[in-house]
């Protein structure tokens, strides 16, 4: 039997296998009601996992009701929320698929516009929909930028309290029966400010050089672990550079990888930007196609720990070149899933992996090899950019 594509190799970390090394994302879906998921989160996430990807993350997920990125994002801040979780994490499992779940919190960029209403802070006409403001918080009173709210700069006792709130919510997490947990420490929310000196001002423990800087995250990652079972992985996203001169560079990251590695953490997620505005998805420069690759490639040789390539992968071939150039362990897809939720099992295809549909759910698969044995017109499809 021919070698599988390195796409299609299961990968272990701890005591939890995936089943490839395709990652679903997580992707704000701006559609929750106070915290809990609906309907749409459940069939929005099941449908990854019956489109054969390995490991499915639900969107960023807030610890604390003022830490969500807007009205609509969830949460696992109150045990009522668990129930909606759980349904998502149980039907990923049952289909093949590994549950995962980004907890983090907003900071600066706490209670802002859905995106389709602006992406910015509310205004107005989001208050007539029912969107009301709150402070938000971050290290230093320094808001996102011009027209964006000024945040509390956050005391030593409400930084303990936010780490209890991690901890309470990776509880619920994992009684909600999700198999990996990301600390979200990316896209300028409150970790990643906490580390960019361009938002961290501090003269604390929590501010001043790297070590300062890089404490808070440390403490999160640290108290998580410490409250999960030793055959759970957990990894950290983090934003690998901001992009601007004075801000969190690579260096910087290799040497909080090295940290994160020590206290446990599995993987490192390697994204980019958003520390002064949208995230690298939402505004912001044209990007070429993996152009956050090379980071997680840096992080992966020069710590020594896996990392997740994220950021326009959209081909199978461009994905399996990845991994076979040993530039990360895992290979994250986003906005292409929404394209086409089956992207992992069109990729099989493309691949030469899957080519009679064994792997594809059996309520679809069998009459879909029925068809091509049938058809002199049939071609598998290839996943589109």
């Amino acid at each position: 039997m021919p070698t599988a594509p390195l796409l299609f190799q299961s990968f272990q970390m701890r005591g939890v296998v995936s089943r490839n090394r395709v990652v679903i994302s997580p992707m704000c879906q701006y559609s929750a009601h106070d915290g809990h998921l609906e309907d749409w989160h459940l069939v929005n996430l099941g449908r990854f996992a019956i489109g054969g990807a390995g490991i499915i993350f639900t969107e960023a997920t807030a610890v604390q009701k003022q830490g969500r990125i807007t009205h609509g994002c969830p949460g696992l801040w109150d045990d009522s929320q668990i129930p909606g979780h759980a349904r998502v994490a149980q039907f990923v499992l049952r289909h093949g698929a590994i549950p995962a779940i980004q907890l983090g919190h907003a900071g600066r960029k706490a209670g802002m516009q859905r995106p389709w209403f602006g992406n910015g802070p509310l205004n107005e006409a989001d208050f007539a929909r029912g969107d009301m403001p709150w402070t938000p918080v971050a290290p230093s009173a320094i808001p996102v930028a011009e027209g964006w709210p000024v945040p509390h700069e956050m005391t030593v006792a409400e930084i303990q309290t936010l780490i209890g709130d991690y901890v309470a919510a990776t509880r619920r997490a994992l009684a909600a029966g999700y198999k990996l947990i990301e600390i979200h420490g990316a896209h300028g929310y409150l970790v990643h400010s906490f580390l960019s000196p361009v938002s961290n001002k501090r003269t604390d423990a929590y501010g001043g050089d790297l070590q300062g800087r890089m404490r808070l995250p440390l403490e999160i990652a640290q108290a998580v672990r410490a409250a999960m079972p030793d055959d759970i992985p957990l990894a950290f996203r983090t934003s690998a550079v901001d992009g601007m001169p004075d801000g969190w560079q690579l260096e910087d990251t290799v040497a909080l990888s090295r940290a994160l590695k020590d206290l446990g953490v599995d993987i490192v997620d390697c994204s980019s930007g958003g520390i002064a505005g949208g995230a690298t998805s939402a505004r912001g420069a044209k990007r070429q196609p993996g152009f956050q690759v090379p980071y997680a490639e840096r992080v992966r040789h020069e710590v020594g720990i896996p990392t997740i390539a994220v950021g326009l992968i959209t081909h199978p071939e461009q994905a399996e070149a990845i991994l076979v150039n040993g530039q990360a362990d895992l290979v994250a897809i986003a906005r292409e899933a929404l394209v086409d939720p089956m992207w992992a099992l069109h990729a099989a295809q493309s691949l030469g992996h899957d080519t009679d549909f064994a792997t594809w759910p059996q309520q679809s698969g069998w009459w879909l090899a029925v068809r091509a044995q049938n058809s002199d017109f049939y071609e598998p499809q290839t996943p589109q950019a």
